[in-house]
C-alpha cells in the first residue's frame, strides 16, 4: 500500500507502550517497523497527554480526509490505564511527508476558517529533532522519512561548504531576501523563488550545496516575501500586476543591486502551488525576463469559476522561448490530473518541458529536494561557470 490504511500496532509494540517506564524507552517518534511487504513500513506517532486526546496531521493524507469532511480516521487512541496516545498507519517505503500533531479530543470542522486555526495551533512532534520550517507564520512541522524515500543530498548543512550571503531588503515595501554565492563573478544567472518568508531558511543551504559540487552554477536567489496569507492569495493567482512587479521592478533592481543577468535564457522563476502557477504564468506573460520554469505542484486546477485558465491560454497561444520542469505528487489527488494535462498541453505546443511525479503529496518536505534536482536539469545546458 502507498496511501497510508489504518492498521493497528503489533501486539510487542502496544505491550511495550502499556509498561510502566516506556516514555523513556523512546528514542525518537514516530516508530517504523518492517511489515511482511518491503514496499511498505508501519508507523506510530505518539503523543504524551495525562488528558485529553490528539489529532494526527499527517499531510497529504489528512488533506484528503479533510477535503471529505471525516478526520476521526486519524484521531489518536489512547493505550489503557497510561498517558500514551497513538496512531498508526502502513505507509508505502518510499515516502517522504511532513507531520503535525493537533491536541484535541474530536476532530475539528473541515470549513476553511476552522482548518486555518487548526494549523495555527498544530504543534511538531516533541520527540521528532527533524523539523520543517513553519509557513507563512505558522509553527513548524516535523519530518518523517522512510527508507526508501528518494535521496534529497542538498538540503542539509555540510562541513566545509563555502557559505553565500543572505541579505534582506524592502523593496515598494515588500520584504525581499536575497542569497549571493560564494563564488563566482557576475553577472550571475538568477533564479526568483517565490514564498521567500518559507524558503529564505532552506533555499540557502541548498544552493551552497549545489555549487561546491559543481552541479550548478553560481547563481544569485531572489525570494520576494509573499507578506501574509490574503496577499499570497491574491498574487499568486495569475494576478498581471504582480507578475509586471517581478519583471519590470524586481529584476532590474536586483541587476542593479547584485549584478544579476538580464538574459531570461540564465533567468529562472520558481514556485510551488499557486507559486507554480504563477512561475508558468509570469512566462507566459513576460517570456522576454522568465526563460525558465520551475513548478512544484502548480494550481493548475485554478480558478473555481474558469477552471485549468492557464493551460487553455498556452494551449491557445503561440509557444513561447521558455524551458519548463514541472513535478507533482502522485498522492496530490486535488491536482495531479491538471499537472499533466498542463505538461501534455505543454508537449504539444513543442515547449522543452520535464515533468515527474514522486511519491509524496503537496509538501516541502517534497519540494526542497525537488527544488535542487530542477535547478539541475535546467541549468545543465548552460554550462557550470554560468
Amino acid at each position: 500500500m502507498t496511501g497510508g490504511d489504518d492498521v493497528s500496532p503489533v501486539d510487542s509494540l502496544t505491550e511495550r507502550m502499556a509498561r510502566p517506564g516506556f516514555w523513556e524507552s523512546v528514542d525518537r517518534c514516530p516508530i517504523v517497523e518492517e511489515t511482511a511487504d518491503p514496499g511498505t513500513r508501519r508507523v506510530t506517532f505518539l503523543w504524551r497527554a495525562e488528558k485529553g486526546g490528539a489529532l494526527v496531521l499527517l499531510h497529504t493524507l489528512t488533506d484528503r480526509a479533510r477535503w471529505e469532511g471525516d478526520l476521526s480516521g486519524h484521531l489518536m487512541e489512547r493505550v489503557p490505564g497510561t498517558d500514551v496516545l497513538y496512531r498508526s498507519y502502513e505507509l508505502g517505503s518510499d515516502l517522504r511527508v511532513s507531520y503535525q500533531i493537533l491536541p484535541c479530543d474530536e476532530p475539528p470542522g473541515t470549513d476553511r476558517d476552522t482548518w486555518r486555526r487548526v494549523l495555527d495551533e498544530a504543534l511538531p512532534d516533541p520527540r521528532n529533532p527533524a523539523v520543517l520550517p513553519g509557513q507563512h507564520g505558522r509553527p513548524p512541522s516535523s519530518l518523517l522519512e522512510l527508507p526508501d524515500a528518494p535521496a534529497q543530498p542538498y538540503v542539509a548543512e555540510r562541513p566545509g561548504v563555502p557559505r553565500g550571503t543572505v541579505h534582506e531588503h524592502v523593496l515598494d515595501g515588500r520584504r525581499v531576501w536575497v542569497h549571493t554565492p560564494a563564488a563566482g563573478a557576475g553577472p550571475y544567472p538568477v533564479l526568483v523563488l517565490l514564498d521567500g518568508d518559507v524558503w529564505k531558511d532552506m533555499a540557502p543551504t541548498t544552493m551552497d550545496n549545489l555549487v561546491a559540487d559543481r552541479v550548478v552554477p553560481p547563481m544569485v536567489v531572489v525570494m520576494p516575501d509573499a507578506v501574509d496569507r490574503d496577499t499570497r492569495h491574491a498574487e499568486l493567482a495569475c494576478h498581471e500586476p504582480f507578475v509586471r512587479f517581478l519583471a519590470d521592478r524586481l529584476l532590474p533592481w536586483a541587476q542593479a543591486e547584485h549584478g544579476v543577468t538580464a538574459d531570461p535564457a540564465r533567468t529562472i522563476i520558481a514556485g510551488q502551488s499557486f507559486g507554480g502557477l504563477t512561475a508558468s504564468f509570469a512566462a507566459f506573460l513576460a517570456p522576454e525576463r522568465f526563460g525558465n520554469v520551475l513548478s512544484q505542484s502548480g494550481s493548475y486546477w485554478w480558478s473555481d469559476d474558469d477552471p485549468e485558465w492557464l493551460t487553455r491560454r498556452y494551449a491557445a497561444a503561440e509557444r513561447r522561448p521558455v524551458r519548463f520542469y514541472l513535478e507533482a505528487g502522485r498522492l496530490e489527488w486535488l491536482l495531479l490530473d491538471e499537472n499533466r494535462r498542463f505538461a501534455a498541453t505543454l508537449r504539444d505546443k513543442g515547449y522543452d518541458i520535464t515533468f515527474r511525479e514522486f511519491h509524496g503529496g503537496h509538501d516541502y518536505a517534497c519540494w526542497r529536494g525537488g527544488l535542487a534536482d530542477g535547478l539541475i536539469h535546467l541549468t545543465r545546458a548552460w554550462g557550470r561557470d554560468g
